[in-house]
């Protein structure tokens, strides 16, 4: 897989993971979206952005160590975002349910993409 073709289909994605929120602010039901919540977006997909970044770079540079560099990269990242979550539950009042409501709206649908770019570079590693 091109490293290219990846970073911006990541860029992509994260432009429409964006779009369902700001539909909901836009349309007066904000109230499903905790303060903060381009923050906690921003934050998770940066890491994503990082983690998926770094791990195609390393698939076209050494291809034995891709699987590690994306172990590594996953494990770097929820140990981030579990103490990310710590922080900003202390620092800021929000409704519990709906701030994992939008944890896990952001957190899942980028842990799939990541899964999705693993996926596509095995297939490709297999058919040769």
């Amino acid at each position: 897989m091109k490293t290219l073709p990846s970073i911006l289909g990541y860029l992509l994605f994260a432009i429409l993971l964006a779009v369902p929120p700001v539909i909901l602010q836009n349309t007066g039901n904000g109230d499903w979206l905790v303060p903060g919540f381009w923050l906690v977006f921003f934050y998770i997909s940066g890491l994503t952005f990082m983690v998926i970044s770094a791990v195609v770079l390393m698939n076209a540079k050494n291809k034995e160590y891709f699987v590690q560099a994306y172990l590594a990269g996953t494990t770097l990242k929820i140990l981030a975002c579990i103490i990310f979550i710590f922080i900003f539950a202390m620092k800021n009042k929000v409704n519990k349910h709906v701030f994992l409501a939008d944890f896990f709206y952001i957190y899942l649908l980028n842990m799939v993409f990541e899964v999705y770019v693993l996926l596509r570079n095995l297939r490709h590693k297999n058919l040769r």
